[in-house]
């Protein structure tokens, strides 16, 4: 349990694209069940929605550099 924690605490942005990817894909699954798509169709979809989550989190972590530059230069 150690080793997971501090892999996510060394990782971050990894961790937080693995948390949001596998909630919208759960989310996704459970709406989009009952529409009749092919196995393909799913594939792409939840590989999609997988990307998705990412962009998110590199978009979100944007301001992370702001922050640490911040630190650095002894401003809040």
């Amino acid at each position: 349990m150690t080793a997971i924690m501090n892999w996510i605490k060394q990782h971050p942005n990894l961790s937080a694209w693995f948390v949001l990817a596998l909630g919208m894909d759960i989310i996704l699954v459970v709406e989009a069940r009952d529409v009749g798509l092919q196995g393909l169709q799913w594939f792409w979809l939840l590989l999609i929605t997988t990307l998705v989550a990412g962009a998110c989190i590199w978009i979100i972590s944007w301001g992370d550099d702001d922050e640490d530059t911040a630190d650095e230069n002894g401003n809040s």
